[in-house]
């Protein structure tokens, strides 16, 4: 058990609600601050990515007790749809014993996550802006304008759970010797949608991620509960088929028509969507320390913000506040050792998910339509059935495993390594699944 604190949490979404419920039940005084208004009162569309919650998030849900409410909310999906131009549609499962991520609603979870924080006793103050932090006294500093009078509000701890340019870590980031960087990739997304049908069902295959790859670009869809789908369009900012260049109505309908053409018919507020939502950018951040001495912390993206292509963010920061738990559970009231254990802990996996994001990105864009990266998938989920105790697949170990981010980084290169020499055999997508193959990645997993 831990002595109770009075605890401020900065960040009312998904991190830092869940967090909040966490030390909640831990037996904290809990004050949740937002600069927004309460998400719960407004219309939450235009400029988010559907999130993909997987093992890694439903474990921390489970520890709360929460996760059949979210499930509530989510649909399966069990597979990638590759839509490839003049080519039938491609279907990709994900896991080896058809596992599935699950599409949910960030706007939908993060407003039910508020709703279930508020019956455990958290107390949220929206429209509060925080101007400054106080590390060594965990004082927050509370007011109207940055230049006018501001409320010194005193704390025995603080989260910062505000996201990738958090304002508590601004603060940290004038500490000496604290590291940070950030970076954006020349690439930004923009929020489209599928309609549902008249009678509510789905245009497309609701189990499905579907995927339009193009190289540079791409678009996806993922299905939402009325019937919809929220389609991102990733796409650079600027140069050949960019944001810059569509810059009239007739320039984008001739963009879909020409790389897009089966989505015609399925969006049919293309235009009027692609001008009224916001071109976003994606950033990979990364900060170190992550804690001040037993006051100050971050969690999720104010630590470790990574570009969405794993559909691994909302996961990886759920699973700092599962890893931060054990350490509470571990060292009690120790919150100096709790604290330093965590980012430890979670630092190296933090930079490796990281990596594995950005990788994914050049995979989804091109790898997805390209031959011989789908048959070393078949290849892998065909040796990995038959042996399990011998290959698990970087994917499944990702996405439905618990095994450190930094482990499986260094496990799938080593496989990508085996793979490169496998597809190098002589008619290799006819033998694929021969006993010779098998014997070979035996051969080299033993090598």
């Amino acid at each position: 058990m831990q002595n109770s604190q009075k605890i401020a949490v900065v960040g009312s979404g998904l991190v830092g609600t869940l967090l909040a419920m966490y030390l909640k039940r831990a037996g904290h005084t809990v004050h949740v601050f937002d600069r927004s208004k309460d998400i719960r009162t407004i219309d939450f569309t235009g400029r988010s990515i559907n999130l993909a919650m997987s093992h890694r998030g439903w474990r921390a849900l489970e520890g709360l007790g929460i996760a059949d409410e979210i499930y509530k909310v989510g649909i399966p999906m069990d597979k990638r749809a590759i839509h490839i131009p003049n080519q039938n549609l491609k279907y990709q499962p994900y896991g080896l014993n058809g596992e599935s991520i699950f599409s949910i609603s960030r706007g939908g979870l993060n407003k039910l996550m508020i709703d279930l924080a508020d019956k455990e006793g958290v107390e949220f103050k929206f429209e509060t802006r925080i101007w400054d932090i106080e590390l060594e006294t965990a004082t927050l500093y509370t007011g109207e304008t940055e230049r006018g009078e501001w409320e010194a509000l005193k704390y025995d701890m603080i989260f910062g759970a505000d996201g990738a340019f958090s304002r508590v870590r601004h603060r940290m980031q004038r500490q000496n010797r604290f590291n940070y960087s950030q970076f954006f990739l020349n690439t930004g997304y923009k929020e489209l949608n599928i309609p549902a049908n008249a009678d509510g069902t789905h245009k497309l295959d609701k189990n499905s991620f579907h995927i339009w790859p193009r190289g540079e670009f791409m678009l996806i869809a993922l299905p939402n509960l009325d019937g919809s789908f929220t389609c991102t369009l990733f796409m650079p900012f600027e140069g050949e088929n960019s944001f810059e260049q569509l810059n009239t109505k007739e320039l984008v309908q001739q963009f879909f028509e020409k790389h897009f053409p089966d989505t015609i018919a399925v969006i049919p507020e293309l235009v009027t969507d692609f001008f009224k939502n916001p071109t976003s950018s994606l950033v990979t951040m990364k900060c170190y320390p992550w804690v001040f001495k037993d006051k100050i912390a971050l969690i999720g993206d104010s630590a470790h913000a990574i570009v969405p292509f794993y559909g691994q963010g909302m996961n990886a920061g759920f699973e700092d506040v599962t890893i931060l738990a054990e350490m509470m559970n571990t060292y009690g009231s120790d919150w100096e050792k709790v604290l330093d254990e965590y980012q430890k802990s979670r630092k190296p996996n933090a930079d490796a998910i990281a990596e594995l994001s950005f990788r994914n990105f050049l995979e989804m864009g091109t790898q997805t339509a390209d031959e011989n990266f789908l048959l070393q998938k078949k290849i892998e989920q065909h040796f990995a059935k038959k042996h399990p105790e011998k290959w698990l697949p970087l994917y499944d170990r990702v996405t439905f495993s618990h095994d450190p981010y930094a482990k499986a980084l260094e496990i799938g290169d080593k496989q990508h390594a085996l793979m490169q020499q496998i597809l190098q055999i002589p008619n290799i997508q006819n033998i694929w699944d021969s006993e010779q193959v098998e014997n070979k990645i035996i051969e080299l997993l033993q090598a």
